[in-house]
């Protein structure tokens, strides 16, 4: 997936291929770029979650080799259970 723009993602839902989820909206995440090349390295979703979980800060990271295709209304991804990474960020 070469010469992505930022502006083809946001909107867009991600949906898990492996169990047919619906994960977030780019609009709802934070991508991670390589300063150097310019490259999405993953992108970041917030936890689902209620008012309770306001304060938790972990969030799903999807490594951008998980992205299998982009349509024109849905980001398609693949992650099975040992691929889903969550980490807790500070902000």
């Amino acid at each position: 997936m070469n010469n992505v723009r930022l502006t083809d993602l946001i909107g867009k839902d991600i949906v898990n291929i492996q169990n047919g989820a619906r994960l977030g909206t780019v609009a709802d995440s934070d991508l991670v770029i390589h300063a150097e090349t310019g490259n999405i390295e993953s992108i970041i979703l917030p936890s689902k979650g209620g008012l309770l979980n306001l304060w938790d800060k972990n969030n799903l990271t999807i490594p951008w080799e998980a992205v299998r295709k982009i349509g024109s209304e849905v980001i398609i991804v693949e992650l099975d259970e040992s691929h889903m990474r969550y980490k807790k960020y500070p902000y």
